[in-house]
């Protein structure tokens, strides 16, 4: 027993020594308490697509597998198919009309409407939202009908598919055609026009959300096309960009833009201003579309058919009025579905606008698109069916619309010349005169080229010159 005792105190020393616990039978030993570890974080997912336009502000949050869906669906649609397929279909809109817009008032009695969408591989998710607003904010007695124009979509047959499961007995009359082949805006537009019955027509992108009718000022005159004030959806995030009201307006390439309003607008507001052209959203009097000729189907692909109905609206007995209080939220695409460089499509129809047209101006639109006057190549279509619209209707001359519907637009009258130029006296390295790398930035090049493809224009207040000798120029800024 005593030899047991001095093992017994031998391990409690050796366990104080040693900082270890004292045997069992001596002393109850702690349970031991298992240390917290801190939860795993997630590992950030590597930027797959860094110098995809798509990602450069969204999508930081996204796994790998989602980047690669995302990315596919944008090359595809030009816009965020993946937020979009995950956003009610009712979103809720930011009302960016200013104060006053919201206690107008506007009359019962005003005509009935057909809503025409057009497009051309828009997913599905945009196009039920499309319709959403549409029916959500549009008084049921006034929307007749939406027509569905498809423009030969590649996914056309799953689409509608889709969308008749969503059509319902409390939406109005929904009217789906598709085009065998791709027949460009002007002649999707004009499919709708005549598939509609309502009163009014209103011809929209499809990639859109609305606000507000613009009906009143169509009520007023029939001959009024109205045109709403356009806030930019993102691409990427679709959120919604306020723009204030401003004037649609285009170049001498015809291609569109905005300008301010004058100052006076702004102090009013809530004024019908007039407008040289509408820039995509048509809303007109059905029967008055008609009969100035609805749209030029001889236009191809995208571009320039809205000019064209501007020019045409104004110069043969009609107005082209915005409506302040009536917003649109479109989304602004990255890339259009119709073609990677619409430049082509869109210097064709520019010529065939001025041909028609523009009169003795029609040159300022090759000027601009820097191409000769004369044997430049580009077939514009017959145009023999609208010249004799233009004499039937007994429309105004182009110098009138210039003067007193867009006189911002400078007509370009002092030009001294136009043509490829080049030192003929010059031995050995012939120099040419040619437009720079920067719109206005004049410069001499080696003519290594052929002369026709060097074409500029000057003005007289840009650069003059003054014949030396026969075959040389001398040029002064």
């Amino acid at each position: 027993m005593h030899k047991m005792l001095e093992e017994d105190q031998a391990l409690l020393k050796n366990a104080l020594v040693n900082n270890q616990p004292p045997p069992a039978e001596r002393q109850q030993e702690k349970p031991k308490v298992e240390e917290q570890k801190e939860p795993e974080k997630p590992k950030k997912s590597s930027k797959l697509f860094p110098q995809s336009p798509l990602f450069k502000e969204w999508g930081t949050n996204l796994s790998e597998e989602e980047q690669k869906e995302a990315q596919t669906l944008f090359q595809l649609y030009g816009y965020n198919v993946f937020l979009s397929d995950r956003l009610p279909l009712d979103r809720a809109l930011p009302d960016t009309r200013e104060k006053g817009c919201l206690t107008k008032t506007y009359p019962k009695d005003l005509p009935n409407i057909g809503v025409v969408l057009i497009y051309l591989n828009e997913a599905l998710s945009i196009l039920k939202r499309a319709i959403r607003s549409i029916v959500n904010r549009t008084p049921k007695h006034l929307l007749k009908e939406i027509i569905m124009v498809d423009d030969n979509s590649s996914n056309g047959g799953t689409l509608k598919d889709s969308l008749k499961l969503s059509w319902n007995q409390q939406t109005p009359g929904w009217i789906y055609m598709r085009h065998n082949e791709q027949q460009g805006l002007a002649s999707a537009r004009a499919s709708g026009w005549r598939a509609a019955t309502a009163d009014v027509v209103a011809i929209l992108d499809a990639h859109i959300e609305v606000h507000e009718t613009l009906l009143t000022q169509i009520k007023k005159d029939r001959t009024v096309i109205t045109s709403p004030v356009f806030d930019r959806v993102n691409f990427d995030d679709l959120s919604v960009i306020p723009y204030l009201p401003s004037s649609h307006a285009f170049d001498w390439a015809l291609w569109c833009m905005y300008e301010s309003f004058y100052p006076e607008y702004y102090d009013i507001y809530f004024i019908f201003f007039q407008e040289p052209l509408v820039m995509g959203i048509i809303v007109a009097d059905r029967k008055f579309l008609g009969e100035i000729g609805v749209l030029d189907e001889g236009m191809k692909v995208y571009g320039g058919e809205n000019v064209e109905l501007g020019i045409r609206v104004w110069t043969c007995g009609g107005s082209i009025e915005v409506v302040p209080c009536a917003k649109i939220a479109h989304i602004e695409r990255h890339h259009k579905p119709y073609m990677p460089d619409l430049s082509t499509a869109m210097k064709r129809n520019a010529l065939r606008v001025a041909e028609v047209w523009m009169d003795e101006y029609k040159h300022n639109v090759n000027l601009a698109w820097n191409i000769p006057f004369k044997d430049h190549g580009i077939d514009i279509g017959d145009v023999s069916e609208r010249k004799k619209l233009r004499e039937r209707l007994k429309c105004k001359p182009f110098k009138w619309y210039l003067e007193n519907v867009y006189p911002k637009l400078d007509p370009l009258d002092n030009l001294l010349g136009y043509g490829g130029m080049k030192n003929l006296d010059a031995e050995g390295d012939m120099k040419c005169i040619d437009q720079g790398p920067q719109p206005g930035h004049t410069t001499f090049m080696l003519c290594a080229i052929s002369a026709k493809s060097c074409y500029y224009f000057w003005d007289f207040c840009d650069l003059r010159f003054s014949a030396i000798g026969r075959n040389t120029a001398h040029f002064s800024h």
